[in-house]
């Protein structure tokens, strides 16, 4: 597969987000103390004991909310956008919370820290030379982030080194794709959304539309953190008999549902929905409904179970408060908030993909003869098939066979003729260790007397 799959917890805190265009809101004092408070009162989302409101600063009442209401300089709201919008300036790591400082939990590829020999486990206790030990990622980021071409140094700890060391790197800007696509073997459309941001609607028209004439559908949220709430409405219009995306419940209010964005494009076909522990809000408001109207499958890990959404408030000091303002359900009323979402299919952690491929191959291949499986076989293994009569082997037909790898594109290979009932699949490459494949045989070709196949065959392979 062409797509480098890059785990995005790094945003984790890009909840679903309903921005709040209220005029500004005015503050005298250095921080908007004040005016916190009575936004706390009027909208946040569960009732808060004036013993909590009375605290000294925006940061100490903020940390007796929930983890996803913050307080936000200039500088950290502006990172925590880019980082929807999947732009931003750095080192090029995934992060995530950790009691002893922030971890690594993968390296984009090419990036100054996969240069610079940083390790997914490693945990970054400075930046430069400030302990950033039990601080939120927010912080970490706006640290780790600066001017492009900025120098940063961290101070790491690594599993199996008693001591502690220092990596000093240049911070560039890296580009992560928002939506990424392409044609598995078999004629099955895989597109990836690592974001619901603002374009996320354009690029996903885009991506079916350049998929067209697919015969299944893969739509891959895992390790997606979620994005603005319209556009998990607009991306839930892209599934057909989609309805309603969601249901909110604010404070002193009724629910409400409210309908997802008609799409003229759509998933027409078999659709699945690939999650993980890491899908979270935005993520979770898809999957929860097209799984309760039926109009995808999902496959996977139950989700993360961030259930909530959050308004944003700008101050005149260029500040942001982002607060839980309500909670978000399936459009029938079923509960995502500390529950996540259940696939309907349980995966391996990993094996989201090659599940989701492999089953929507064998729906196509209803009808053909399953032969039994092959295991183990070696990189280098060639394919014999005998049939139990003589064909005619003349005007071999290549798009008779397919050798699939699941998860991936179509393998080549080049059909030997042995004997007259007789043949060998050689693929072009050894196959790849450990990986699955599924080899089809299609009922195209003829035996002596002329007559086709009566069925096709397929078989599983699983490489050691």
């Amino acid at each position: 597969m062409n797509i480098v799959r890059i785990n995005l917890k790094l945003y984790m805190f890009l909840v679903a987000m309903l921005f709040v265009f209220l005029p500004q809101v005015t503050s005298a004092s250095a921080e908007p103390l004040d005016e916190v408070r009575q936004l706390i009162r009027d909208y946040y989302v569960d009732e808060v004991p004036e013993s909590v409101l009375s605290k000294g600063s925006v940061k100490e009442i903020t940390q007796y909310l929930d983890p996803h209401s913050v307080y936000m300089s200039a500088k950290e709201y502006q990172g925590f956008v880019d980082g929807i919008e999947q732009r931003i300036v750095g080192i090029g790591v995934v992060l995530e919370e950790d009691l002893k400082g922030i971890k690594v939990i993968s390296v984009i590829p090419s990036g100054p820290a996969d240069r610079a020999e940083i390790q997914s486990g490693d945990l970054i206790t400075h930046v430069n030379g400030k302990s950033i030990v039990g601080k939120s990622i927010q912080t970490a980021i706006s640290l780790i982030s600066g001017e492009e071409k900025t120098m940063v140094t961290l101070t790491i700890k690594r599993i199996g080194q008693a001591a502690p060391f220092t990596k000093k790197l240049t911070r560039e800007e890296i580009m992560l794709p928002n939506v990424e696509y392409e044609m598995l073997g078999g004629n099955i459309a895989y597109i990836r959304l690592n974001s619901f941001a603002l374009e996320s609607t354009k690029e996903m028209d885009k991506a079916i539309r350049s998929l067209s004439g697919a015969d299944g559908w893969i739509v891959d949220l895992r390790d997606n953190g979620g994005g603005y709430i319209t556009a998990a409405q607009d991306i839930a219009g892209f599934f057909p008999g989609v309805g309603n995306a969601f249901q909110l419940r604010e404070k002193n209010s009724k629910p409400k549902t409210y309908p997802s964005t008609f799409q003229s494009s759509k998933f027409n076909g078999l659709t699945h929905v690939l999650i993980n522990e890491y899908s979270a809000s935005a993520s979770e408001m898809v999957s929860a409904t097209v799984k309760e109207q039926k109009a995808a499958t999902l496959y996977g890990q139950t989700s993360y179970g961030k259930g909530t959404m959050q308004a944003m408030y700008g101050f005149d000091d260029g500040s942001v408060l982002k607060m839980t303002t309500a909670r978000f359900y399936s459009p029938g009323g079923e509960p995502v908030d500390q529950v996540g979402v259940k696939p309907n299919v349980l995966t391996k952690v990993g094996k989201e993909l090659e599940g989701s491929h492999r089953d929507q191959l064998l729906m196509k291949l209803k009808g053909y003869k399953k032969l039994p499986e092959l295991v183990n076989v070696p990189i280098t293994k060639k394919f014999t098939v005998e049939m139990n009569t003589k064909m005619n082997w003349k005007n071999i037909d290549k798009a008779a066979v397919q050798l699939i790898q699941l998860g991936e594109q179509e393998t080549e290979a080049v059909i030997e003729v042995v004997n007259d009932k007789t043949i060998t699949i050689v693929p072009k490459n050894p196959l790849m260790a450990g990986s699955r494949y599924i080899l089809v045989i299609h009922p195209y070709y003829k035996n002596v007397q002329n007559k086709p196949m009566k069925q096709g065959i397929y078989v599983e392979v699983s490489v050691k």
